[in-house]
């Protein structure tokens, strides 16, 4: 996913520029960690503490340099009108929040709001229209099924969340004024690893592959994961 942003970023904004990013649901503050080695000013905005904990920890280690241009705040993420003006930001990343998200459609709304004209929006999403691949690929037959008709699923943290298939989030990004500009698959091959699995050692040739597949039809329409990228208007 990480190549398939800077392929985007690369595309749209002039090589050196220093971006205005906002990674919405941070997390632990990898991408927007990764954004700021990069040269950009980033803000991270999560609302979970452990999570702030251990990025607020990770960002500790790093030169004074990055520091400085890495700022961290707790807070929603359907929230961003109260906590940034229109137009703030050149990329406006969402990575795995949706799911947790029983209406998505105010919270993107408010995304596209605070990016500037031109800007770069990066969702990744569950991939709605593919939830039967990992219970049927795991010989769960009666999973499977249930998955043919459902947004619903249960993640590998027991928890219930949705699933977003990709036409009714085209339409949603293009009513908000920023519409589709390119879509990839993530993890086509490798959902059902274990969690905790060793790295193998030819990690270069399954990250080339799973690259290549994430963006090559018919495999991307049934990765696990979505990864959309929308462009403000």
């Amino acid at each position: 996913m990480a190549r398939q942003l800077d392929e985007q970023i690369a595309g749209r904004f002039p090589v050196g520029q220093r971006l205005r990013v906002l990674d919405v649901g941070m997390g632990q503050g990898t991408q927007a960690l990764r954004l700021a080695r990069a040269g950009h000013q980033v803000t991270g905005l999560e609302q979970d503490a452990t999570m702030i904990a251990a990025a607020r920890a990770a960002l500790a280690g790093e030169p004074e340099g990055i520091r400085e241009r890495m700022r961290i705040m707790e807070g929603d993420g359907r929230e961003t009108g109260v906590h940034f003006l229109p137009g703030s930001f050149d990329v406006v990343l969402c990575h795995g929040v949706l799911m947790y998200v029983e209406d998505p459609d105010p919270l993107l709304a408010g995304l596209a709001r605070v990016l500037a004209p031109g800007g770069l929006l990066s969702l990744l999403v569950r991939n709605g229209d593919a939830l039967a691949m990992r219970p049927g690929l795991s010989g769960d037959w009666a999973g499977a099924l249930a998955a043919f008709d459902t947004t619903a699923y249960r993640n590998r943290l027991g928890l219930d969340v949705r699933a977003d298939r990709r036409e009714a989030l085209t339409a949603t990004l293009a009513g908000i004024g920023a519409p589709l500009h390119a879509w990839y698959g993530v993890r086509v091959f490798t959902d059902t690893a274990a969690d905790g699995a060793a790295v193998p050692d030819d990690v270069g040739a399954l990250l080339a592959v799973e690259e290549k597949a994430g963006r090559t039809d018919p495999y991307r329409g049934v990765a696990a994961l979505l990864h959309l990228c929308g462009v403000r208007g």
